[in-house]
């Protein structure tokens, strides 16, 4: 572990951000440094969103769905991983999927379902959810579009606080995916019958055991969990308490939440005509992304006093500018990580615009955003470690972004 980590670091939670292959190949970058460290032994929950979704699933995928040690993560599953995303599009491959295969027009409004077999045919991905290993736990987040609500695959079961719960042991890991990455739109939701599952409901909040219960819809329109929480913070971390959340489903609670956005800002741009159906997306997207800002700055909010509780690290963000930009009160760690040669600022600024897709990334590209994500989690988590008056400093500097 790097010296400068001085804290000691207990069980670590990670939220893994939307954001299509972009955000997959910044989390990539982001848990290389952690394995560097040492660091992923140490992780007890993951929870993700859309991109982030599909990387954990790669990374359990060609990790024999258990969570890689560092070493492993290192050797075998990081070049896995780049390989998967620079050889292979699963935006290609579903499109051609529903074009091509009659019986998969059905699915033209909820195509969710085609890219589950994307998922499932082209990377492989052919395991229930409950062929996963149990640690670390895995929060899969969705939106369900009838309560508005974070639904969410966990432990073998899925449901939102209001619909209740199901045991779901023997559904389909592809399908969580891709239910996860499911934008409206784009993709579109996939469709539950409730009737197939067997339901349980805690009629009071302080209930001790749940009841069975059968929600009042017949089906469930489920889409991406960036309509809810593109961060995928919610599990850990209390936006009204301003606190990690306690979560008895855990071997022990979780101590420093690392939270990755591969996010992208909200463009600037003129707003379109007003009968032009895309003048909605884009008021759309700016209600999203004030969604997301009131987040950050909740979490951003709880680190300036708790800066050894855990790290923001955001995509696009310049090392060099950055550390000398928070210096103060830790010259000597500030002048050592200077000496290493970072990515320009220009394209550092660059990989925050690549586009939200699923395609195939060029090498190129890959690597521009992994090594994003790596710098940024290196300086960011180094620099805040040494003093809470630097951690101050520099969670200031993040709310002004």
């Amino acid at each position: 572990m790097n010296e400068s980590l001085r804290e000691p670091v207990g069980a670590i939670g990670l939220a893994l951000s939307g954001g299509g292959v972009r955000a997959a190949a910044f989390h990539a970058g982001v848990l290389r440094y952690l394995a560097e460290q040492g660091l992923l032994e140490k992780v007890v929950h993951v929870s993700s969103v859309s991109g982030g979704s599909l990387f954990v699933g790669l990374v359990f995928q060609h990790g024999n769905y258990r969570w890689p040690a560092s070493e492993t993560y290192l050797r075998e599953v990081f070049p896995h991983i780049r390989q998967t995303l620079t050889t292979q599009s699963l935006q290609c491959s579903a499109i051609l999927r529903l074009v091509l295969n009659p019986l998969n027009w059905c699915f033209i409004l909820s195509r969710a379902n085609v890219l589950a077999q994307a998922i499932r045919g082209l990377w492989g991905v052919k395991v229930p959810l409950s062929a996963l290993d149990g640690a670390p736990v895995w929060s899969i987040n969705c939106t369900t579009g009838e309560t508005g609500r974070r639904y969410r695959f966990k432990s073998g079961t899925m449901g939102d606080y209001e619909l209740g719960y199901a045991n779901v042991d023997d559904f389909s890991l592809a399908r969580a995916m891709a239910i996860s990455a499911a934008f409206p739109g784009g993709i579109g939701p996939l469709t539950l019958k409730t009737m197939k599952f067997h339901w349980k409901k805690r009629k009071q909040w302080n209930a001790t055991e749940p009841e069975s219960y059968q929600p009042p819809y017949n089906h469930l329109h489920l889409y991406d969990g960036g309509l809810y929480d593109n961060l995928g913070i919610e599990p850990m971390f209390d936006v009204g308490q301003q606190s990690l959340k306690k979560d008895k489903t855990l071997p022990s609670d979780i101590t420093y939440l690392l939270v990755s956005d591969g996010g992208a800002p909200l463009a600037r741009q003129a707003i379109p005509h007003p009968l032009n159906p895309f003048r909605f997306k884009r008021i759309a997207d700016i209600a999203l992304d004030q969604c997301r800002a009131l987040r950050v700055r909740a979490f951003v909010n709880f680190l300036q006093s708790n800066y050894a509780s855990g790290a923001y690290v955001g995509i696009g963000m310049a090392a060099e500018s950055s550390i000398k930009r928070f210096a103060k009160g830790r010259e000597a760690l500030a002048a050592k990580l200077l000496t290493y040669t970072w990515l320009p600022a220009d394209d550092a600024r660059r990989a925050a615009t690549y586009s939200t897709t699923l395609g195939k990334l060029s090498e190129g590209t890959f690597d521009l955003l992994e090594r994003n994500g790596y710098e940024t989690a290196k300086w960011n988590i180094e620099m805040m470690s040494q003093t809470p008056n630097s951690a101050t400093s520099h969670l200031r500097g993040e709310l002004q972004q």
